[in-house]
């Protein structure tokens, strides 16, 4: 019989929540055979990303896995064989009352970090008072931690030439200084053609080349900047189209992992946090990540600049200066990466000898 799995997803910004748990969720079914319910909170914001939801129903199946929908009135009695809690959503108190009768195993996916702490936190159990342990998992870059989601015929970038023409992905947060990249853009040495995916950072958009509005399939240009206004991508699509970029700006840590995995250059924006936290995962990631490369400065600064809210012309210049020799390092990177085992299959394991 089929180990039963349940995700709990809880949506913060839309996005990266949803996108990591249908991920996993997929990779689960398709690839270790469990049978899978994921539990989600937003059923309007999941459809962005499982797009054949169906919002009238409470409960349904996609792409052979179930998907309820996480209310007060939903039947909570039966617990499944191992509970994945993403990012410390919190588990309703009855579903929690079913675990305890039916000895699940409980795990916590925590939000994926660089920092050096994580290695010591992976794996830890946390007795709780209704007799179940929940164990933290913690993704992560090295050998030591939960690892990071790769199916296995996920399709890694080549080392790609557009010759004079720059082709750009941009996908961040609002208060990016999107103003400031595109000032920088438009007075680059060759073209640059920028595809970006109708997401909340639109209105900015439109406030730069001074248009009222702005919807999927506008096109702006201004000197040697072109911005193709494009659809809301499947997955999928969006995959694709962070391996045929030469650079890619992405956020929060779904779009984060799949630009690692496209091979390409990138530009990283963490998630917001109080404190600056965000600004210590940055670092945590860049002093990984970028300690072989020679020319680790301009990337650096580039990061820091768009983190920020800030991006200077020279920065940006400097930055564009080493992008053939951070090309061939990128890739580089990412072919070591994917010779570590996937995060999937480290769960499927770590579960396995709770």
């Amino acid at each position: 019989m089929k180990l039963r799995w349940d995700i709990f997803c809880k949506i913060v910004d839309n996005f990266g929540d949803i996108g990591v748990c249908w991920r996993l969720a997929r990779q689960l079914r398709v690839e270790h055979g469990l049978q899978i319910r994921l539990w989600i909170d937003d059923l309007n914001a999941a459809q962005t990303i499982i797009t054949n939801l169906d919002l009238a129903k409470n409960q349904q199946v996609c792409e052979d896995i179930s998907i309820l929908h996480w209310q007060e009135k939903a039947d909570f009695s039966g617990a499944a064989d191992v509970v994945i809690e993403a990012f410390s959503c919190g588990l309703p108190p009855a579903y929690l009352a079913a675990m305890a009768q039916q000895k699940s195993k409980w795990v916590n996916l925590e939000y994926l970090s660089a920092e050096p702490w994580v290695v010591d936190f992976h794996g830890k159990p946390s007795p709780q008072a209704n007799g179940l342990t929940r164990y933290f998992y913690f993704p992560g870059f090295t050998e030591s931690t939960g690892g990071l989601i790769r199916e296995r015929d996920v399709e890694i970038g080549q080392e790609t030439n557009h010759e004079n023409t720059l082709k750009i992905s941009l996908f961040c947060y609002p208060h990016a200084s999107i103003h400031d990249l595109f000032t920088a853009l438009q007075a680059n040495n060759h073209a640059v053609n920028v595809y970006v995916p109708a997401t909340s950072i639109l209105p900015q958009i439109a406030d730069f080349f001074g248009a009222e509005t702005i919807t999927a399939g506008d096109y702006f240009t201004h000197d040697n900047l072109h911005v193709h206004v494009l659809p809301f991508l499947s997955q999928t699509d969006y995959d694709t189209l962070l391996r045929d970029c030469d650079l890619n700006f992405v956020r929060g840590e779904d779009s984060w992992v799949r630009a690692i995995w496209a091979g390409k250059p990138f530009i990283w924006q963490p998630y917001l946090q109080d404190e600056n936290a965000h600004i210590k995962k940055l670092d945590a990631f860049l002093e990984l990540f970028y300690a072989g490369f020679s020319e680790n400065k301009s990337t650096r600064e580039v990061h820091q600049c768009w983190s920020a809210e800030h991006m200077s012309i020279d920065i940006w210049q400097s930055y564009l200066e080493h992008l053939p020799a951070l090309k061939t390092y990128t890739l580089q990177q990412t072919k070591q990466l994917a010779k570590q085992p996937d995060l999937a299959a480290k769960l499927v394991i770590f579960c396995n000898n709770i």
